[in-house]
Formats: C-alpha cells, structure tokens, sequence
C-alpha cells in the first residue's frame, strides 16, 4: 500500500511538472471516447491536497482489506475502481471532470464494514466497528450532495461497490 500511495503522488508530481496534462484523463460523464479513462482516473488527483486527502484512508483501507488476501484484494480493487468509473461516468453531472482514489477509498470502506458480517467472522466484524468508527464520520459527509467540488456520486457508487465486493469475493467458513 507503501507503494501505491507513493505512485499517487508520483503521478501527481508528473501532472505538476507537465502543467497538469493528466488532469484530463479523469471521467467526463457520457462521451464514449472517455470510458478509457475509468481506471487511470482512480489514480489521478486535482492537486496535492487532494492526493494527501486520500493518502492515509486509502493506505490503512487498503492494509486491512490486504490482510484477506493479496489475490482477493486485486479483484476487490479491480471491481470497485471499474463499477465506480462506470457509475460516475453514467450519472455524474455533464461536462464534470472526476478523478481520484476517493471511490476506491469509500469502496474499500463499505467492504471492511460488512465482510466480517457477511464471513460471520467475529474479527472481521470487529474490524468493521473500528473502521465505522473512525471513518463512518467522513464517509457520510463524503455522501452529502452539497459540495459542489466533491463526486458524491463516486463516493456513493465506490460505497456501493465494496459492499457487492463483500459478497462476491467471501470466503466461506469451515464451521457448520
């Protein structure tokens, strides 16, 4: 997660430097040609406050959903970033431009929340307390449509997506 966070900022450092080039490669809702852009937007940011914004919930977020399973966490990831770059590109506001690793972020959050009920494993359920305490907070905020800076839309579709995450990708326990 060390790693991922430091390309965050790495990529964020090539955007500065190239007069933020990348910044177009975040999602502009309902034109096709942008659907490429669905994956790499959940790894840009708008300026280095926003990728500091994301750093610690996504470094720790992704942690614990690591502990279930490098394999698991892949498809996790891959599931949330794709269901939250389709949804924002399909409900998101017209000529709005949305990048960053907020949706993975509220992804992540809602799979922590609900695995362990799902697994019906104590620790897990555990896990998802704290998180909710921690963060529950900030994800509701998160959810507001009140800001207009901010993608409710991803957060809310990120949200979603971990929690179908949760279920997809349980695993099953051995007791009866």
């Amino acid at each position: 997660m060390v790693g991922w966070v430091a390309l965050l900022w790495l990529l964020e450092v090539v955007d500065v430097i190239s007069g933020h080039a990348l910044d177009g490669l975040g999602i502009t809702p309902r034109k096709p040609s942008e659907l490429i852009d669905i994956v790499p937007a959940a790894f840009l940011h708008f300026g280095f406050a926003h990728v500091a914004a994301n750093s610690v919930p996504l470094l720790v977020l992704g942690f614990l959903a690591a502990l279930g399973g490098l394999r698991r966490f892949a498809l996790v990831c891959a599931l949330i970033i794709v269901a939250d770059g389709l949804g924002v590109w399909l409900i998101s506001p017209a000529h709005s431009n949305t990048a960053g690793a907020s949706g993975l972020i509220f992804g992540l959050f809602g799979f922590l929340l609900v695995t362990g009920f799902v697994e019906r494993r104590p620790l897990g359920i555990l896990v998802g307390l704290l998180i909710a305490a921690v963060w529950g907070g900030s994800i509701l905020a998160g959810l507001a449509p009140t800001q207009t800076s901010v993608s409710w839309q991803g957060h809310l579709i990120g949200l979603v997506s971990g929690v179908v995450a949760a279920f997809m990708f349980r695993r099953h326990s051995n007791a009866p």
